[in-house]
Order: C-alpha cells, then structure tokens, then sequence
C-alpha cells in the first residue's frame, strides 16, 4: 500500500456526518464507533479506521452477504476519494462479520489448493471483489505446488487454483444463472392460487 494514512481525527468526522444522513434518510435504527485499525488479521488486512455497526437493525446490514454493509464502505471510500489501492484502509464492520469472513476464505482457500494438489485441476472461486481476491492470494502466497490467479473482468472476476507449472490459466467459470421467472398470462394466474372470493363480486372488487 502507499504511504498515506488515513486517521481517526482526519477522517472521522466525515464518517459521522455521512453515516447519520443514511440514517436519518433510511430511518435504519443503527449506531457505530469509529476507531483505529486493530489488525486481528493483519497478514490479510491492516486498515488504518475501522467502524463497527450495532443497533437493532444492524442484521439488515449482514443480509446478502453484507450487501449493504459493502455498499456504505464503498459510497465512504469514495467521500473520502481514496483510490482502489487504499481501499483496505478502511474496514466496516458488524457482529465481527469481516473477520469470519477472512477466516472463512482463508480456510477455503487452504481447502481448495490441497484439492488441487490431489487431482491436478484447476480450482474456481465464485466471483469476488478485489480485497477478498486478495485474501486468497495471500492465504496461498507460500504454497510451492500450486498458485492463484485472477481471471474474469469486472463484477465476474474471480480466483482459480491451479498447478504452479500449469502454463495456459483456465476461463473464468460462468456464474449459474437465476432461474427463469414465470411470464405473465396463465403460469402467472396459475402462481397466485384460487381466490378466497372464488372468484365472485370482480367488479365490485375493481371499483375499490
């Protein structure tokens, strides 16, 4: 990472003010604490500010693996205007949510290269943001048999497991698709079951 730093006193007070605009516009019951980094897992990541969520709606954040959680560290990444290489500067976090999510990587990615190993094929990651590539990475740094790479552009990249003298790296793993909503007319008549009503007094019910 680059020399600058990022610091509680600098940087904080923008946190703040931000953060209790969101919550006064989404009316989510939420607190945080804004502190220094506390490098739990500081071979992976040593952020310079970590903020920690509580309150009663502090579940809604970890919903979708932590969807909203990474879009309220991504929106203060760009308030702050930190470049992509600064992005592990700075940590949100709830109910310890990151660190079991770095032990989680690291434990499969350990799990995944001993696959590797065993069998020769190349092993692939569902696609995953740029700081959990890096955990991967990382996990695998010291490994003399096989490697990780990133392949795949955009929201589609992803980590694969290969050989170390594997010399042509494999494409990137299609994402499964959702599966195909019904369209309308019958299927979605058919979706919604019988009425209560059997079907009775319809124009009265459209004059409500």
């Amino acid at each position: 990472m680059g020399a600058k730093r990022y610091t509680v006193e600098e940087a904080g007070p923008r946190i703040n003010r931000f953060l209790n605009a969101i919550y006064q516009l989404s009316g989510l019951d939420l607190e945080h604490s804004i502190s220094p980094g506390d490098g739990v897992h500081a071979d992976f990541e040593n952020p310079d500010i970590m903020v920690r969520f509580s309150g009663a709606d502090s579940d809604i954040l970890l919903a979708n693996k932590a969807e909203l959680l990474l879009a309220l560290e991504q929106l203060t990444m760009e308030l702050l205007r930190m470049s992509s290489e600064e992005h592990s500067r700075i940590c949100f976090d709830s109910n310890d949510y990151r660190m079991l999510r770095i032990e989680e990587i690291r434990l499969s990615a350990l799990a995944a290269a001993e696959r590797v190993r065993k069998t020769g094929m190349p092993f692939h990651f569902s696609p995953m943001n740029s700081r959990e590539r890096r955990i991967v990475h990382l996990a695998l740094r010291n490994e003399t048999e096989v490697r990780s790479e990133s392949v795949g552009m955009g929201h589609e990249r992803q980590v694969v497991i290969v050989p170390k003298d594997m010399k042509t790296l494999p494409p990137p793993k299609p994402a499964p698709k959702p599966p195909r909503e019904r369209e309308g007319g019958r299927d979605s008549g058919r979706d919604r079951g019988p009425r209560r009503d059997g079907g009775r007094d319809r124009g009265r019910d459209r004059r409500r």
